[in-house]
């Protein structure tokens, strides 16, 4: 389960940033998870659990946001939502297609006491 190496960064993550903030306590946290990061949100939070324990997220409310994932296809040229890695251009059938959003995994905010 890649989810607690995960979870854990991110509690080093915010740790770090709390302290350059001199702060002792993380009250919120904010994640964005892209549905084509390949991170299962529920996994996510499983982990996240265990791993704020006895750290300055103990307390914090943690909210994780999923972020749905659109292409533009670079034939057609047009935008469309993804649900898969690998899909055809649901316009010209292309494969020939960059990904704008969708793939993110990253702390999006957080507030200090």
């Amino acid at each position: 389960m890649h989810e607690l190496s995960i979870a854990m960064n991110i509690v080093d993550i915010v740790s770090e940033e709390a302290k350059k903030a001199a702060a002792t306590e993380v009250t919120d946290l904010e994640i964005e998870v892209g549905t084509l990061s390949g991170v299962v949100i529920e996994a996510l939070e499983f982990a996240l659990d265990e791993a704020i324990k006895n750290s300055v997220l103990e307390q914090a409310n943690i909210s994780i946001l999923e972020v749905q994932a659109f292409g533009r296809c670079n034939n057609c040229e047009k935008e469309y939502e993804m649900n898969e890695l690998y899909e055809l251009c649901p316009f010209c059938q292309s494969m020939d297609r960059t990904i704008l959003k969708g793939q993110e995994l990253l702390v999006k905010s957080l507030k200090v006491k």
